[in-house]
């Protein structure tokens, strides 16, 4: 089989997937260690610099999802589901799973239950609110995705697009009115935006400085937002907090196309952090026992809060999600090079020419 040497992926948009896994992990610091708890100190300070500090740089998890999933759709919407796509996804969250159970049973961290056990043998247990769970049955779904929108009209596409966001995030903010959806809902939404941009490309979608002034001045407004609503609302991420939330789909889109028009070109290291942002998530999110022991044992979030100068702690911070992220790429790299190695080196040479592509095998239709 004559082998198709693809040219390096420009590394702009891998860029960008670090700096959302660093925003993930800085929104993991405060929401996971108890430092917005009824008694943490966020709530029992809420006007202090350590709080506005906090408050402000934990703003941007839902809206870094966002972001990956525009990469994702950008990407996707123009390739196909492969077996060997589907399995890389799926080993590599099972291999996370059950290791760091089983570290975390031998020191205590966690007890042998049979809705625990349930959990392990499942690629995921919800599909409410865990990313993982929307995550995987959304790629399942990536195919059926595809179909319509290579079945569209650019017409039809911007109305769904229209539609879909006015529903979900225009009259979310409206208080009483209430938007239920999951990941896998959601994710398909941005999938329509990401995939519009990459089909239907415009001289206003590659106007690098215009993106970039509209992510600062995005930006601005929603740390605008976080801390009026936290000092007056005590509701730090009322238009953050959510996926759905405007604020959280206008920054989203904003950065991704800023990040898209930069040139950068292919850098090794980029890529390479890039590559194994997901790996980063699955370890340093994995469970609540690791909630537990990164956040409030190792890390002491909240005792370093009250141990610690307020420049002194925001050092601190920073330093600890900068460490995390390289801490937890390192083990990621330490089992793409031997287990993910070893593993499709024979999956290759047994199964690839046999493995066909998943679902879709549908050409794009000619647009009227």
């Amino acid at each position: 089989m004559v082998q198709v040497q693809k040219s390096p992926r420009s590394s702009n948009l891998e860029l960008l997937r670090i700096v959302c896994m660093l925003m993930i992990i800085a929104h993991h610091y405060v929401v996971h260690s108890g430092l917005r708890d009824p008694n943490g100190p966020i709530t029992l300070y809420p006007d202090s610099i350590s709080s506005l500090f906090l408050v402000t740089f934990a703003a941007w998890g839902k809206t870094a999802i966002n972001c990956f999933l525009m990469i994702t759709g950008y990407f996707m919407c123009k390739s196909q589901i492969t077996i060997r796509k589907f399995l890389k996804l799926l080993l590599v969250i099972y291999f996370y799973k059950i290791v760091i159970f089983f570290i975390f049973l031998n020191v205590g961290y966690e007890s042998v239950t049979p809705i625990r056990l349930a959990q392990l043998v499942l690629p995921f247990w919800s599909l409410k609110n865990a990313f993982i769970g929307g995550y995987l049955v959304f790629f399942l779904t990536i195919p059926f995705w595809n179909i319509l929108i290579r079945n569209m009209t650019q017409r039809q596409h911007l109305q769904l697009m229209l539609l879909l966001l006015v529903c979900y995030s225009v009259l979310g903010l409206i208080p009483a009115f209430d938007v239920r959806y999951n990941y896998v809902t959601w994710f398909g939404i941005i999938y329509i935006i990401a995939s519009y941009i990459r089909i239907y490309p415009h001289p206003f979608f590659e106007r690098k400085s215009l993106w970039g002034w509209l992510t600062l001045s995005s930006v601005i407004l929603s740390i605008a937002s976080v801390l009026f609503m936290h000092l007056f609302f005590n509701r730090s991420f009322y238009f953050l907090i959510d996926c759905h939330k405007l604020l959280a789909v206008v920054v989203a889109v904003c950065t991704f196309l800023w990040f898209k028009n930069l040139n950068l070109g292919y850098n090794k290291v980029i890529n390479a952090l890039g590559a194994a942002t997901f790996g980063v998530f699955l370890i340093h999110n994995n469970s609540h026992a690791m909630y537990r022991w990164l956040w409030k044992d190792i890390v002491d979030c909240v005792g370093h809060y009250y141990s610690f100068d307020t420049g002194l702690y925001i050092i601190y911070t920073i330093g600890v999600v900068l460490a995390i992220f390289i801490v937890c790429y390192l083990i990621d790299q330490l089992r793409i090079s031997t287990i993910e190695k070893w593993f499709f080196n024979w999956y290759d040479r047994n199964f690839s020419d046999k493995s066909d592509r998943f679902v879709n095998k549908y050409p794009y239709l000619p647009k009227s």
